[in-house]
């Protein structure tokens, strides 16, 4: 389980590498230094990705918060990246 300590503690490397947190949740760490929020998630049998904003423009509580409000949607039977498009 990650901690705000952690992630604002990542620094980058030589390859992109990835720090976890619950429930597939995890910050991606790029090479030139950002950040980035992922989720993985199974919908209609396929293995997608959603990603959030940059992590300094969102925090871990909001990350999770984001996840949660995710997770919501495929059990409404709807794709959450799409209904993020949707919503934009």
């Amino acid at each position: 389980m990650l901690t705000d300590a952690k992630v604002r503690n990542a620094k980058p490397r030589p390859k992109p590498y990835k720090l976890f947190d619950t429930n597939r949740l995890f910050l991606l760490v790029a090479p030139g230094g950002g950040k980035l929020w992922r989720w993985n998630y199974t919908f209609n049998g396929k293995h997608k990705t959603m990603v959030f904003r940059a992590g300094p423009l969102v925090s871990l509580a909001e990350a999770r918060a984001k996840r949660d409000d995710a997770y919501t949607i495929p059990c409404e039977g709807r794709d959450p990246t799409v209904a993020k498009k949707l919503r934009i």
